[in-house]
């Protein structure tokens, strides 16, 4: 199914800790808010490629315990294997769209906050 937002504005408004936006066969793209003082919390995706690319705030990305600065703007790349978290220092929420390859949650997935996505990832991860 083709996919044509004005992803930007879409990941600007959005106030859901996760959001999936589009699921193709190789792909996916989803919308982030990460609230003051928040992170996505420290993961490694061992087949899976991310690019985020961050639309609103300002924080600090931290690959393979490498700090470096993201806000308005940046886009960061983090390759399968690679230990990644992200973090808020900010001030107002970080928002951000990210793209994995291939993808990585179920079509649709809506996480309101991220202790629903931490929820949701126990129920997965129980039910392997």
């Amino acid at each position: 199914m083709s996919f044509n937002v004005a992803i930007v504005e879409k990941a600007k408004a959005n106030s859901y800790f996760r959001e999936v936006l589009a699921t193709g066969p190789h792909s996916q793209i989803v919308v982030m808010s990460i609230p003051p003082g928040g992170e996505i919390g420290s993961e490694v995706h061992p087949d899976i490629d991310q690019v985020l690319i961050f639309v609103q705030g300002k924080g600090e990305a931290i690959l393979n315990g490498e700090k470096s600065a993201v806000a308005v703007d940046r886009l960061v790349h983090v390759p399968a294997g690679t230990r990644h978290n992200f973090v808020n220092t900010g001030k107002t929420d970080l928002r951000l769209y990210t793209i994995y390859a291939p993808p990585e949650h179920e079509p649709g997935t809506i996480h309101k906050t991220k202790a629903d996505a931490v929820a949701a990832h126990e129920v997965e991860y129980k039910a392997k």
